[in-house]
């Protein structure tokens, strides 16, 4: 019986940090740092604006290693914890995105089994002619304070707007 239990730990484990890396754009991880010997790291990733090309933002985030989630009785969770930093990074051209002051989502990553994501929201700020990404965790209770900002501005900038 003792070995079954084991079993079944070690494939929902498995099965539950798979689910962690799961992200809703196509992201490129282009930094790893370790940060401890416990195997926890600071992952980089670089994702593309899906609908705005020329923008790549970069989002960190903290990936905690498995030791460490079995220590802590969190084998399932990572902090929510993000930063993230946009540029320009070829010519600006804008698709159809969302105008209105709730954004629109543009990067998910699941830091939990079901409850917590760190988010990447994108707003457009019309009046100032700026890009807006917040970085920010959603949880279905307590939700998070925890977020960083990063801005395009977009004035003096040659945009072309999709059709």
């Amino acid at each position: 019986m003792t070995r079954l239990r084991v079993t079944a730990l070690s494939t929902l484990l498995t099965v539950g940090v798979s689910l962690l890396t799961f992200s809703s754009v196509n992201a490129d991880e282009v930094g790893d740092v370790n940060v401890d010997w416990l195997g926890s790291d600071i992952k980089i990733e670089a994702i593309q604006d899906p609908k705005i090309k020329g923008i790549t933002c970069h989002v960190s985030y903290f990936d905690r290693g498995i030791i460490e989630r079995l220590r802590n009785g969190e084998v399932f969770s990572d902090p929510s914890n993000s930063s993230v930093s946009c540029s320009q990074t070829g010519p600006i051209v804008i698709g159809d995105i969302e105008k209105d002051d709730g954004g629109e989502n543009v990067f998910s990553k699941r830091t939990s089994l079901v409850w917590k994501s760190v988010k990447v929201t994108r707003i457009y700020d019309a009046k100032n002619k700026t890009l807006i990404y917040l970085s920010h965790a959603t949880e279905v209770q307590n939700g998070s304070a925890k977020m960083d900002i990063s801005t395009i501005p977009l004035y003096g900038q040659d945009v072309k707007w999709a059709d």
